[in-house]
């Protein structure tokens, strides 16, 4: 097995017999993802027990106990990342572990080089080493985001499709159903109904993920990355980040500056 550690995002590549298992009850405060290439794994969490096996991607949501490993009597082959998260997952279900099945053939394929390529650059760390490796990792949400949303009602895949194009500018659910020839309250109504959220809980989860991250990475402050993602109104912006992150922004930020910066990937056996 080999891991590749950085300030940011950890990756590897583990092939493990069903010794192997990993307890975390008090959760992470990043995200885990990974992609099975051969064997079945298993997530454990307080909604239930879920497994992962060749061709499927699994993405554990940070601050979720959880329980993971190879089932008994298997091997785990996987490529996986922990990540701080990126805007592309507000895209997907809100649950605490989601497994995406990728189709068989290209698709299999295009996932398996992007992991390939995420390890190569986590591991060389060039120059932009991590906006490379963001832009991996966005690919394959994005890519699972498409799997799940194909089974919606298109309208509702192209709403979601312009969340994640158009998020930091002031959208309102009227704009969209125009764009999509619904009235608002049958696109409110659809899109509830089709994704299990409202239209305004999908695009305020890629502006607060967003926002977390222009605090901790780009040097914004609280007001500045409140705005940069979109929010018009500081303090309503405040008000669903401490809903979303157990504390205010000012003191996320600073809570994560004062984070130690090197990890250690053997925290992540």
């Amino acid at each position: 097995m080999k891991s590749h550690s950085h300030r940011r995002i950890i990756t590897g590549h583990f092939r493990e017999n069903d010794s192997y298992g990993i307890k975390r009850p008090e959760g992470m405060e990043d995200w885990l993802i990974v992609y099975t290439l051969e064997g079945e794994g298993y997530f454990r969490t307080p909604a239930g027990e879920l497994s992962c096996g060749p061709g499927e991607i699994g993405l554990l949501r940070k601050g979720v106990p959880h329980a993971y490993g190879t089932r008994p009597g298997k091997i785990w082959h996987f490529m996986w990342a922990h990540f701080l998260g990126l805007p592309e997952a507000g895209l997907l279900p809100d649950e605490e572990v989601l497994i995406c099945k990728m189709p068989p053939g290209a698709l299999q394929r295009r996932v398996l080089h992007i992991f390939r390529t995420l390890i190569r650059d986590s591991r060389e760390r060039g120059g932009y080493w991590q906006e490379l490796c963001e832009n991996q990792l966005s690919s394959i949400l994005l890519l699972a985001a498409e799997q799940l949303t194909e089974r919606l009602d298109p309208r509702v895949s192209q709403v979601m499709r312009m969340l994640s194009a158009r998020m930091r500018e002031p959208l309102t659910v009227n704009d969209l159903a125009t764009a999509v020839g619904l009235s608002a309250s049958r696109l409110s109504h659809l899109f509830k109904a089709e994704t299990g959220r409202s239209v305004l809980d999908t695009l305020n989860a890629m502006r607060l993920e967003q926002a977390s991250l222009l605090m901790v990475h780009a040097g914004r402050t609280a007001t500045e990355a409140a705005y940069d993602v979109g929010f018009q109104n500081y303090n309503h912006f405040a008000a669903l980040f401490r809903k979303r992150f157990g504390k205010s922004p000012s003191a996320y930020r600073r809570g994560k500056k004062k984070a130690a910066d090197p990890m250690d990937p053997a925290a992540f056996r």
